[in-house]
């Protein structure tokens, strides 16, 4: 037979039988906004694991999320994933120039794709004036090595 008791904040303690009681949650005390804090709060100490599980559990509903596991899967050097979240939270918010950004300098770190590195950059400058230097950086490191190319 099992007993269920409510302790508030989406915790139940779950008797069953003679067994020792276990803590379930039921809920998510946190909301987006304090996991993805969480998570930078993470990266910053360079807590990979710890910061990916916060911004999963952030892109959940906030869709932002998806550019910082890109910048967490980059620093861990697996460049396949980066790509995909980078991607990911270009298709969930088109104005983010930031992730259009750190795309392209991943495909000038790779060497891959050069042309649509230059495209993404010219977007990123386009969608934020404001961090403009930032992007013009990335933007002449991919045009030098394309230069060779021509």
């Amino acid at each position: 037979m099992r007993r269920v008791l409510f302790l508030g904040i989406g915790i139940a303690l779950i008797f069953a039988g003679c067994a020792m009681p276990r803590f379930t949650v039921l809920s998510d005390p946190l909301s987006p906004e304090e996991h993805l804090q969480l998570g930078i709060a993470y990266e910053k100490k360079g807590e990979f694991d710890n910061a990916l599980e916060e911004y999963e559990a952030a892109a959940k509903k906030y869709p932002v999320a998806f550019f910082y596991l890109g910048n967490v899967y980059f620093q861990k050097k697996d460049l396949d994933k980066a790509e995909k979240y980078y991607r990911k939270a270009i298709r969930k918010n088109s104005r983010n120039a930031d992730a259009y950004n750190n795309l392209a300098w991943l495909l000038y770190v790779q060497g891959r794709n050069l042309d649509e590195a230059e495209s993404l950059a010219l977007t990123a400058i386009k969608l934020n004036s404001s961090k403009s230097q930032i992007y013009r950086d990335t933007l002449e490191k991919i045009r030098e090595v394309k230069r060779p190319l021509r």
